[in-house]
């Protein structure tokens, strides 16, 4: 008995995973522009920047190191390359902030974090994982240009 349950568990499940339906308003064009597979999604590379090992107390180096972390942010998203960042509230991690990267192996994405002037300098570390999301996520860009009323 419990062999024909499990046995027809595993039917019931393998006939929802197949149970897949085309999606009527579905764009290839989009779909094809911004790299998504059949369910709309792509790999990208998730990095933790984390407080790095450079302990300075040097104000004007901190702020040209701060400047250049984030005029890199910006040249990275306009490359279409950053497609999030953002820092992280207090944590016990001393985990600082996030960025996406539009990038398929882990070791593209190192290549691109190591332009930041902050990592290079060691104010951050950084911890690379791959991820796999919605392949419309660079679109929300566009119109965050239009909501932000002050600019960094």
């Amino acid at each position: 008995m419990k062999y024909l349950f499990s046995l027809a568990l595993l039917c019931c499940l393998g006939f929802a995973a197949n149970a897949q339906t085309t999606n009527p308003i579905y764009n290839k064009a989009l779909a094809d522009s911004l790299g998504a597979d059949d369910y709309g999604m792509k790999q990208y590379v998730l990095v933790i920047l984390k407080t790095g090992s450079n302990t300075t107390t040097d104000k004007q180096k901190l702020n040209e190191l701060f400047k250049g972390h984030m005029d890199n942010i910006g040249r990275l998203a306009k490359e279409g390359k950053l497609v999030v960042a953002g820092p992280l509230g207090k944590n016990d991690k001393a985990y600082r902030g996030i960025f996406i990267l539009n990038a398929k192996t882990v070791e593209e994405a190192q290549k691109l974090v190591e332009t930041d002037p902050a990592v290079k300098a060691r104010l951050f570390d950084v911890e690379l994982y791959p991820w796999y999301g919605s392949a419309a996520l660079p679109t929300y860009l566009e119109n965050h240009s239009k909501i932000e009323k002050q600019r960094h």
